[in-house]
């Protein structure tokens, strides 16, 4: 089965409204001078909220095949929930996917396994794709615990009888310090993810499901991920918000010669 490569990017607490604008545009530009084929691969932003509004908008009206994601959601759908984004307002400003358990979150704000469970739930009712994040710290790493990622995936997608799912493998010791897991570790890793997902939730699912990698990923490191069987893209965190880099990165094909 082929899987179609998924280049997303993570803009964190970046970047205005205004400057989004600017920054969606450049990147569409870019690519569309380069002819790039968005039918072979997918190129996914996630802005803060109140960028959203404008990226869709602009989205929208120029034709751009940029697709939006949001970088969280709340676990409920509406009410008395002081600073939530339900996954209703998120459709109808056209997020396709949604993060879900990034590491920054899972620490920050103490998110846990279940809570990051009942955020997929809330993703999949209202018709949003999770981008569910897993990686293990350095501690979990140099304690030889690998099986935390796996562990993960499978607290956030049990009895949730989904059928569409992204994972994002970001080993939280590689993300944001230029210390990067080699293309094998990675592999490594996210071949047991999929393995674990089709023997313990459904094989169909473990095998269409795309799995990214994430971790001071740049257009100089992007080809030596992707040239593996199981890593079907990568989730860009600081490299996204330079457009013409990013650009570079979606690009990744003409850096393996494909």
């Amino acid at each position: 089965m082929t899987r179609t490569p998924l280049i997303a990017g993570n803009w964190k607490m970046n970047l205005d409204h205004q400057q989004a604008i600017a920054t969606v545009q450049k990147l569409a530009w870019t690519l569309d001078d380069a002819d790039f084929d968005y039918e072979g691969v997918e190129v996914v932003i996630a802005p803060p909220f109140t960028d959203l509004r404008s990226a869709q908008t602009l989205i929208d009206a120029e034709g751009f095949k940029l697709i939006l994601a949001a970088q969280d959601l709340s676990d409920q759908d509406h009410g008395a929930y002081t600073g939530d984004i339900s996954g209703e307002f998120l459709a109808k400003l056209n997020c396709q996917y949604v993060l879900i358990g990034h590491s920054e979150r899972r620490m920050i704000h103490n998110e846990s396994d279940q809570l990051v469970h009942a955020k997929v739930l809330a993703a999949k009712r209202h018709g949003i794709v999770p981008i569910v994040c897993v990686g293990e710290s350095l501690e979990q790493k140099n304690a030889g615990q690998t099986e935390v990622p796996i562990n993960q995936v499978l607290e956030a997608v049990k009895d949730t009888g989904i059928s569409e799912l992204v994972i994002a493998y970001e080993p939280v010791w590689a993300i944001g310090t230029g210390e990067v897991a080699t293309a094998e570790q990675a592999e490594e890793t996210i071949r047991g993810i999929r393995e674990s997902l089709a023997e313990q939730v459904d094989e169909g699912l473990a095998e269409k499901t795309r799995i990214l990698y994430g971790g001071s990923v740049k257009a100089n490191n992007v080809a030596g991920f992707l040239k593996m069987p199981n890593i079907d893209g990568v989730l860009v965190g600081g490299a996204s918000l330079d457009s013409e880099e990013f650009a570079n990165i979606a690009r990744f094909r003409e850096h393996i010669g494909v």
